[in-house]
């Protein structure tokens, strides 16, 4: 039964794949596939112009931390004659090797802080807004070729570099004050998108 994996993929791995979720098998996907850990598998491909290289449905979870703002928006085609979508098409793909339910986190820098454009390989500036391009209801990226489902766990912003790689889904007290406070100061620097796919 496919609700029953335990693998996990995280994009633009570096050599040491993250696992937010727990589960028993780690998997990465890199534009240089290298790693120090044994037991984790990571796979070399370009997600700007690649496909994820896994089947589809194979995943329990698929996570991408400071990962998106890389991946850029448009390209033009090899022959010059057409355009391609690189975001809209890695957001189809994160969803065609989910499982049914499986979830998607993504932790990335976000517009107006200065950490979404300080990087000048950071092309893809996201906003509190964007995730409707992908989610119930709206689904906005139809229009450009999004052929996924995902509703929404939660989007909301926090502070990095404080201890925030991965919030489970209910914080505690402490951390939420933590947030709220980073709130006021203005250091909610960060966006994190959390999505479960939906498949018939």
């Amino acid at each position: 039964m496919l609700e029953s994996l335990s693998r996990h993929l995280d994009l633009g791995c570096g050599g040491n794949p993250r696992n937010p979720y727990k589960q028993k098998e780690v998997f990465g996907v890199d534009i240089s596939a290298q790693s120090s850990i044994t037991e984790v598998k990571i796979r070399s491909a370009n997600l700007s112009v690649e496909p994820i290289p896994f089947p589809d449905s194979y995943f329990s979870s698929v996570s991408a931390y400071d990962f998106l703002e890389h991946v850029p928006r448009i390209l033009g085609t090899h022959d010059g004659r057409g355009t391609r979508f690189p975001f809209v098409e890695l957001m189809n793909e994160i969803w065609r090797v989910l499982i049914p339910g499986g979830l998607f986190y993504a932790q990335t820098p976000a517009y107006p802080s200065s950490d979404a454009f300080q990087d000048p390989t950071h092309v893809n500036i996201i906003t509190d807004a964007s995730h409707i391009y992908f989610t119930r209801p709206t689904f906005s990226g139809r229009m450009y070729g999004f052929i996924g489902d995902f509703e929404i766990v939660r989007v909301m912003r926090i502070p990095i570099g404080s201890g925030f790689d991965y919030e489970p889904l209910n914080p505690d007290l402490r951390r939420r004050f933590k947030i709220w406070m980073s709130g006021r100061k203005g250091g909610l620097t960060h966006l994190i998108w959390e999505f479960r796919a939906i498949k018939s």
